[in-house]
């Protein structure tokens, strides 16, 4: 079972936590990259536009799609 990391964010001026595992970290950092984004702006950007959906899954379907570019 992959273990899950942890990186602490800041979020419309609050601090909150996301566990996702290494290697959709690894495909987010990518992203990021891609965009000229930090992680932290690729994140807000995610947040901004996940509607209903747990943050944590906005972020896996995001590399997801990323991935499957």
């Amino acid at each position: 079972m992959p273990r899950l990391r942890k990186r602490s964010i800041l979020l419309s001026g609050h601090a909150t936590s996301l566990a996702l595992e290494p290697e959709f970290w690894e495909v987010l950092d990518e992203l990021a990259r891609a965009d000229g984004l930090s992680l932290a702006a690729l994140i807000a950007r995610i947040d901004e536009g996940r509607g209903e959906r747990p943050l944590a899954s906005a972020c896996r379907v995001a590399a997801l799609a990323f991935a499957r570019r």
